[in-house]
């Protein structure tokens, strides 16, 4: 088989240099489960998000995710289950799967509980060859192929939680995966095992303010660290806004609204600090999210969170 020369994307996925192989998210303190599957079932209610990524506006082919989370607890609130739905396009590449998690909490004290989660499913990696470019001529029937291949992909997290706080590690594709798209073509391509921690704090400010800091730091080997860190200005748990920094890549803003304890949207715009904001307009991010508990409240004692 040829050598193919990708575009920068492909490279990033299949070769394992310097970048980021799974999404990243601006809004990740309002999807904790999306983070980390020891989150599932922790709140006093059942919960379904929904992320939408749009990066990059105006750069053809530029990533684009859809994840559709629901997490919740069980009835005695010792155990979480949760589940996952997700599309990650980058380029020529497409990144579709589901996944399942269990998650078990031990109650430490009344305002403490230490969460340890598991997450299972499978994953569909596919290249668009319309969307590849060869060095070499002689397989050009690559170009006009649509290449899939589905591995497993697992998962863990732990999490320390309280009505204010959480702090957790989680090390999703645990299971590094091989990527075979091709066949009798380089094996190299495989799932990467990334580093996730993750934490936030809510400090009361007034009777009608808190302010809630928050940070995500990853790693997956050999990229650099990626930090992320930003804070929340909340109104009567109704309306934030807020901003976060991702370093060496953007500066965000945050807006959202809660209704009744019950729907929650939430938006936010990236501005890039790299040389790629010449070309685009910029990251948006909106998270739609329904919370259901009135029913299921009765059957959680008052000293629950």
């Amino acid at each position: 088989m040829k050598k193919i020369v990708y575009i920068f994307i492909f490279v990033m996925v299949l070769a394992n240099i310097k970048a980021q192989q799974l999404p990243q998210y601006t809004q990740y303190m309002l999807n904790e489960f999306a983070i980390n599957p020891a989150a599932a079932g922790k709140s006093n209610y059942a919960e379904v998000v929904s992320n939408n990524r749009y990066q990059w506006v105006g750069i053809v082919d530029a990533p684009r995710t859809y994840n559709l989370a629901v997490n919740g607890p069980m009835k005695n609130r010792n155990m979480g289950l949760g589940m996952q739905l997700f599309t990650d396009i980058v380029g020529p590449t497409r990144r579709v799967g589901i996944n399942l998690s269990y998650a078990y909490h031990i109650k430490i004290n009344d305002d403490t509980r230490i969460s340890m989660g598991l997450t299972a499913g499978i994953l569909q990696w596919g290249i668009d060859g319309h969307k590849l470019l060869l060095h070499d001529s002689g397989d050009d029937n690559l170009l006009v192929q649509y290449q899939t291949v589905v591995v497993p992909d697992f998962g863990a997290g732990i999490m320390l939680h309280g009505k204010k706080y959480y702090l957790g590690v989680s090390v999703p594709q645990l299971y590094q995966s091989k990527l075979n798209l091709y066949p009798g073509g380089d094996s190299k391509g495989k799932l990467v095992s990334q580093l996730n921690v993750n934490g936030a704090y809510k400090f009361d400010v007034g009777d009608d303010f808190k302010v809630e800091p928050s940070f995500l730091v990853k790693y997956e080997s050999p990229a650099p660290v990626k930090f992320d860190g930003g804070v929340r200005v909340i109104y009567q748990d109704q309306v934030w806004l807020g901003g976060t920094y991702r370093h060496n890549d953007a500066f965000t803003a945050l807006i959202g609204f809660m209704f009744k304890n019950y729907l929650m949207i939430g938006y936010s715009y990236d501005f890039s600090t790299t040389r790629i904001r010449k070309y685009s307009s910029g990251t948006h991010e909106i998270v739609l999210g329904l919370r259901f508990s009135r029913k299921q409240n009765k059957n959680w004692t008052q000293d629950d969170k």
